[in-house]
Formats: C-alpha cells, structure tokens, sequence
C-alpha cells in the first residue's frame, strides 16, 4: 500500500517545483499541503491520514497532544538540524522516526545584512517615493566606523561579523558560553552583556531559541541601547521581549528595528510591526532561498528514501 507524504509548511507554493518528487514514486503519493498552522483539532483532521510529514523549522507546533492525535505518523523530517516546534521525547516514545536535513549556510546571514543596510540608508522609504514620483526623502545613515555588536558570535553571527569587518564597522560580541579567545580567533572584541547593548550601534541577535535566550533582549538590555541605535533580529522572535521593543520603538528611545522574526508568525494583521515607521519587517524570509530549499527538499526525499529503505539517516537522537 503506497506511503501517504506531507509536504506542508509550504506558504508560498513552491515545494513541488523546487526539486523532483517523482523519487518517491515508487514509496508513495505526495501531497503539498499550503495552510499556515492552526489549532491541534484543525491540524489533526489536515494531517491525520498521513504517515509521513516535511515540514519546516519552526512552523507548525508538533507539540505531545498533536503528535498523539496522529495515529498513522511514522516518520516526520525537518529543514535544518535544528527545530524547537517538535517535541523530540514524545515522539520517539510513539515510536516516530524524526530526520531532518543540513541547510545552506550564507542564507541567513546575508539576508541579515540587507536588512541592515536597507535600514540605515532608508531604502524602503527612498524606494517608495520614487515610485511616487519623489526624490531624496532624507539622509541615510553610516556603517564605516560604528559598532556593529553581535548577540551569538555562531555559525551565523560570525558570517555576520565579517561582513561588518569588511565595511569597516568595529565588531563586538557576547554570548553567555562566549570566550575571550573564541572572539579573538575572529577578530572580534569581547564584552560583557551590558556593554554590549550599551556600545553597540547595530546590534544584531544571532541566538538559538532556547529556555535561556527566551526573552534575554528584555526592557533593561533596550534601555542599556543608544537612542540612535538599530536593533536587528533574524534568529527567533521570542529571543526579544516584543512588547518592551515595541515600547522603545513608540516612544523613539531606538532608532529603529529591523525584524524577520516574530512571536507570532504569520504576523496577525494589525500588529504594531506593520505600521511602525521605524520598523523594517520581513515575513521570515532568513531561510527562504532557492539554494536553501533546493538542498532542504532535495534532503527530505533522500530521508524519506533511506526510512523506507530501513535504514534512516539524518536521524534525530
């Protein structure tokens, strides 16, 4: 009887032409599913004929209630090697494979980089009135010279922080694990978590969602910010306390921010992050590259390959 395959987390319908599905042929039918997530009860009737599910990081919440309301589950592979919305206890204990895939490296860090650039010279807004017909809206800011600090000097926040070399910005950097000697194999400065947030003129956020990075860029690190810095966050929404950052943001103790993650994503409809004139938001697009997907979804048909196969790689333990 033929395998039944999710492909689902697919917002932008582009998973089926990305890479060529017809490989699973053989093992089973593949379905493309383009909701965004929903309630376990929602989620439960969409996914629940399915035994094997692709999703991708941090989407949809594959939490114990909804992993136990997928009978027919045998196999879950993720994008990355990383994905905090599963529940990796629960599912081995219900007996479900999960694999996931390697991700393409410069994707993150260099939609980062637009962002910050974009920011400080006004690009939206000087794009935008030339469309309407104006020119020269105000003055952009600079990057030569300034601090860029770096919140997790990782894989990501040092890619980050040699660009920020390269254009001539000072680099510092913090983490609670970081060292004075891993900073220095980088030629970055090392510094204590209140410097950071106090010296940095961008400030960009390179963490791993954890228990511990959990709201760590709160109301006091905002208030340590320079009324003319820009605050950058690529990594995960909830790494920043929203509604303090919102309240810097209202009442201009920031200069701005510049966002791809959110709390909640999608971002509801009548979010603050919408309308702010200091905000430069992005739907979650760190990840959203051709290169990036091509090697996630050709991956995910390798594991899938490999599972039926009986012999799982990429395998989650």
């Amino acid at each position: 009887m033929a395998v039944q395959i999710a492909v689902i987390d697919d917002w932008q319908d582009v998973a089926r032409d990305v890479v060529d599905w017809s490989a699973l042929e053989s093992i089973g039918e593949v379905r493309f599913v383009h909701d965004y997530p929903a309630d376990n009860e929602t989620l439960a009737k969409r996914l629940g004929s399915f035994e094997v599910i692709c999703v991708m990081r941090e989407r949809t919440r594959f939490d114990e209630d909804l992993l136990r309301r997928l009978p027919n589950l045998k196999l879950l592979v993720t994008g990355g090697m990383r994905n905090a919305a599963l529940d990796f206890k629960v599912a081995a204990a219900l007996g479900i494979q999960v694999c996931g895939t390697d991700s393409y490296k410069h994707a993150a860090p260099e939609l980062t980089w637009a962002l910050i650039m974009a920011a400080t010279r006004n690009l939206v807004v000087e794009a935008n009135a030339l469309r309407a017909g104006q020119w020269q809206q105000g003055l952009g800011g600079d990057l030569h010279g300034k601090t860029l600090a770096i919140l997790g000097l990782g894989s990501i926040g040092k890619r980050v922080a040699q660009f920020g070399q390269v254009f001539g910005m000072r680099v510092i950097a913090w983490s609670e694990n970081l060292t004075t000697e891993a900073t220095a194999e980088v030629g970055v400065t090392y510094v204590s978590k209140r410097e950071l947030f106090e010296q940095a003129d961008v400030l960009s956020v390179h963490l791993v969602l954890s228990d511990r990075s959990r709201g760590l860029v709160d109301a006091q690190a905002l208030d340590w910010m320079k009324p003319t810095a820009l605050l950058v966050n690529t990594a995960r929404g909830p790494i920043v306390d929203e509604a303090a950052l919102i309240k810097a943001l209202q009442k201009n103790r920031l200069a701005g921010a510049a966002l791809d993650v959110f709390e909640v994503e999608p971002l509801p409809e009548h979010h603050p992050f919408r309308t702010l004139e200091n905000v430069l938001a992005t739907p979650h697009v760190g990840y959203v590259s051709q290169q990036n997907y091509q090697m996630f979804f050709s991956q995910m048909v390798e594991d899938i390959q490999a599972w039926s196969a009986g012999n799982p790689i990429r395998v989650f333990t």
